[in-house]
């Protein structure tokens, strides 16, 4: 049975974790809520682009995910090398996802925005890769990610298309 302790100490780092990628999200929400409803709004989009409402909790449920993942990375060992680079990986994408929303809002500049989220993408595909070394569930728990990324980066190259 585990300790006590041991039990409170993991609470503690799965909370981190996920608090993590959610105030990197609340960070980048600043920005868009800045520009939504002004500059957004008057720009060309393409037929697929979702309803505003969708974009809350489809970033809330990816952001659990992510920081669950960065949990089970964790505790795999971090005297691990390979979990202290799988989690500078997961740093430094996150620091891209953060970055999009000022780029593509904040300035605006759907060309920067797109430029921002073809390196994101290659880098979740790259901790994606990194993780399922360590923990594969922490690699699948991105796959959504992935995925919405994917859409994220077919939409902001239709709006810098749309949008010379």
């Amino acid at each position: 049975m585990e300790s006590p302790v041991k039990t409170l100490r993991d609470a503690t780092i799965l909370i981190g974790a996920v608090l993590l990628p959610l105030m990197t999200g609340a960070i980048g929400s600043i920005a868009t809520a800045a520009n939504v409803s002004g500059w957004y709004q008057t720009i060309a989009r393409p037929w697929f682009t979702p309803p505003s409402w969708v974009f809350g909790p489809a970033w809330t449920i990816l952001y659990i995910l992510m920081g669950i993942s960065l949990f089970l990375i964790i505790k795999s060992g971090w005297e691990r090398r390979e979990v202290k680079i799988a989690t500078g990986i997961f740093f430094v994408q996150l620091f891209f996802n953060g970055i999009w929303s000022f780029l593509f809002f904040g300035i605006p500049s759907p060309f920067l925005g797109l430029i921002c989220i073809i390196i994101l993408w290659c880098l979740i595909l790259w901790m994606i890769v990194y993780f399922y070394r360590i923990s594969k569930v922490a690699a699948y728990l991105n796959i959504p990610y992935i995925c919405w990324i994917t859409f994220a980066t077919a939409l902001t190259a239709s709006i810098y298309l749309l949008n010379p």
